[in-house]
């Protein structure tokens, strides 16, 4: 399974006026609910395809251990093709990532931005709009179970 994934808004709930904790790692404290709610997906050895405006700030294996010092352990992972400029939408980098990978099995899109309700029904049937003052959440578990033909509760 792939799940594509945004950081602000979904890892890090983010309110403007109020500044993220960061790490000594420089990058920000992700909720305790979000790092639950990853790892209760991510234990079937999902695959992470990152699409934060952040993901070339790192390397993969510097995310890896961003994830790893915030309790989530991640064997697969890769980004979407930079943006640097970002010239692109985050709809449209998904959508690009789409168009040149024929084969990806099932996958979920978490995100907080809205505009990702403009992607093609195929893909919007498969995002998880979270909202960024809260981020992921143990809720949203259960709308990821069913668009994946799961049960809804977790064992």
């Amino acid at each position: 399974m792939l799940i594509f994934l945004d950081i602000d808004g979904v890892m890090v709930p983010s309110a403007s006026w109020k500044p993220s904790q960061m790490l000594e790692d420089g990058f920000a404290v992700f909720s305790q609910k979000a790092i639950n709610a990853l790892n209760t997906l991510i234990a079937d050895k999902a695959k992470i395809i990152l699409t934060t405006s952040h993901k070339s700030r790192f390397t993969i294996d510097e995310w890896k251990k961003i994830f790893k010092r915030r309790g989530i352990e991640v064997e697969k992972m890769e980004r979407l093709e930079a943006n640097a400029d970002f010239a692109l939408k985050r709809k449209d980098e998904i959508l690009r990532w789409f168009n040149t990978h024929s084969s990806y099995g099932d996958f979920i899109i978490i995100d907080d931005d809205k505009s990702l309700n403009a992607l093609p029904p195929h893909l919007k049937s498969r995002l998880i709009l979270t909202s960024p003052l809260v981020g992921l959440t143990y809720e949203h578990l259960t709308e990821a179970r069913t668009m994946l033909g799961q049960s809804p509760h977790l064992a």
